[in-house]
């Protein structure tokens, strides 16, 4: 099934455009050993990619408080760009599908606006993009919050929108927010969960966007 033309492409980075697993999970295992929490695997620390990590931390402490979680997130934003990325890279494909994309194109990342500018920059992405969206300090996705930021800043019509991301939490924040969705098979969602949201189309490569 070929993808028409948006006006705006909205894009989740990590699974997405990212294969940025190795430092997100290295960053929360050692957040979470800090804490005195051992023996997670990556694949667990995987699943929760895409969610916030409150989710993580209320599952590994079952019980703990809002304010405990919070100091676990500061630490976790501390550890996380201590990394540099060094074991992330871009998903094959990316770098001439956003060049060849036509529209506005954004990012709708769970990531703070300004660490995911930063990896964008760091990886050579952020000047394919028109603007950069992360959560800031307000709901994250399945909520539609951080796509309502970009829908607005560039006033389109959430039907002339498309959402790509790798995960559920994706598919319904684009349904929510009433955009179309793309769900991708190459990250780290659970492909049935996503599934089950119905998405309005499916890529097994990123240049499937623009051919």
């Amino acid at each position: 099934m070929s993808i028409p033309a948006f006006r705006l492409y909205l894009f989740d980075i990590d699974g997405t455009l990212l294969d940025s697993a190795a430092d997100i999970c290295g960053a929360a295992r050692d957040t979470l050993e800090a804490a005195g929490a051992t023996g997670l695997t990556d694949e667990q620390l995987r699943s929760y990619i895409g969610y916030h990590l409150n989710e993580l931390f209320a599952d590994v402490f079952p019980g703990i408080s809002t304010e405990r979680s919070d100091e676990l997130l500061r630490n976790y934003r501390a550890i996380y760009p201590l990394r540099q990325h060094r074991s992330t890279r871009i998903y094959d494909g990316v770098p001439e599908m956003l060049a060849a994309l036509p529209g506005l194109k954004s990012t709708a990342t769970t990531k703070g606006s300004e660490t995911a500018r930063s990896v964008l920059t760091q990886f050579g992405l952020v000047n394919y993009f028109d603007h950069v969206q992360g959560t800031d300090g307000f709901p994250c996705k399945p909520e539609p919050d951080v796509l309502f930021r970009s829908i607005e800043k560039f006033g389109v019509a959430p039907e002339e929108c498309l959402f790509i991301g790798d995960a559920a939490p994706d598919m319904e924040a684009g349904h929510r927010a009433g955009v179309k969705t793309c769900g991708v098979t190459w990250g780290y969602g659970d492909v049935t969960a996503m599934r089950e949201q119905e998405p309005d189309f499916w890529i097994e490569n990123p240049l499937e966007l623009v051919s």
